[in-house]
């Protein structure tokens, strides 16, 4: 019978690309995952890896393997899922990813929240890119992951989650308070000639936004790049900049800053994606029922 271990450490190689990244995954060291390998080869009697540049590649003979693994682990979550199911208190544990303003404007309710109606629920929450996200949680590095779409920007899909719609936020073009900034703008073509905050390049809020100042007419003047928005707030705030942002990052919080609708009201979507072979565990059911809760008060 082939070994259930090495047959995770194959499929982990196939998700994640090389053994240093295996070996990360799985607090293993790079000579331990290939020795691994290389015994899952003797046990089959097949080739499983070819050198490619640098790297391995998988064998038409390991994917088999792989496909066969990925059923495996779907039937033991189920088995897992049906197994909470049959308490009569939901526990457990629920790892969840989540972006910044997610983290900001829902998460504190949706944790206490979970406390108070699930005591024996442990959730554990990590701050990820969506993208990223998106991906480790189809690995199985988490349960759920809250992410975001801009629009005609689609979020990359991965075979095997259950994708739900959460709530949607309109992004408005966030200007200075009145006086602050040496500069008067009032509109998104008034901006064409002003300092601008942004994300890093590769993000789908960048794309968004600087496909949205072309459409009217310009190419936005990115002097200033953070991931964290709570950061550009401040640079709009102190007049040192102007921004795209969603209405979720005033959710808690006053701004002085001025809000003024764009053309269309363009909308970003926040949802959540879990795998469909863990859809029956009642602690990550329960998290999800209380995000939505939380989302539309």
């Amino acid at each position: 019978m082939l070994d259930v271990r090495r047959l995770v450490i194959l499929r982990e190689l196939a998700v994640r690309g090389t053994l240093a990244a295996v070996a990360q995954a799985l607090s293993y060291s790079p000579s331990a995952v290939s020795q691994q390998l290389s015994q899952l080869e003797r046990e089959t009697g097949m080739v499983l890896l070819r050198k490619a540049g640098r790297g391995v590649q998988l064998t038409p003979q390991a994917e088999v393997l792989v496909a066969a693994t990925d059923e495996l682990l779907a039937t033991i979550e189920r088995a897992e899922a049906e197994l909470a199911a049959s308490l009569t208190e939901v526990r457990g544990t629920v790892r969840v990813a989540v972006f910044q303003s997610v983290a900001l404007a829902l998460m504190p309710a949706a944790l206490r929240l979970m406390a108070e109606t699930h005591p024996q629920v442990r959730v554990e929450m990590v701050q990820r890119e969506p993208e990223q996200a998106l991906h480790e949680t189809w690995a199985r590095d988490f349960d759920m992951v809250v992410a975001e779409q801009y629009p005609a920007h689609a979020a990359p899909w991965w075979p095997g989650l259950d994708r739900r719609d959460l709530t949607s936020d309109v992004i408005r073009l966030t200007l200075p308070p009145v006086g602050v900034a040496p500069w008067r703008v009032r509109d998104l073509a008034g901006a064409a000639q002003v300092p601008w905050v942004m994300e890093p390049r590769g993000t789908a809020s960048r794309h968004f936004a600087e496909q949205l100042c072309r459409t009217a007419g310009f190419e936005p003047d990115v002097r200033h790049e953070s991931a964290d928005l709570q950061t550009q707030i401040r640079l709009v705030e102190s007049g040192n900049a102007v921004a795209l942002l969603p209405d979720l990052v005033w959710r808690g919080r006053t701004t002085t800053c001025r809000l003024v609708d764009l053309p269309g009201r363009p909308c970003r979507t926040v949802f959540t994606a879990q795998r469909t072979s863990g859809l029956g565990s009642p602690a990550a059911r329960a998290l999800r029922e209380i995000l939505e809760q939380v989302a539309g008060c």
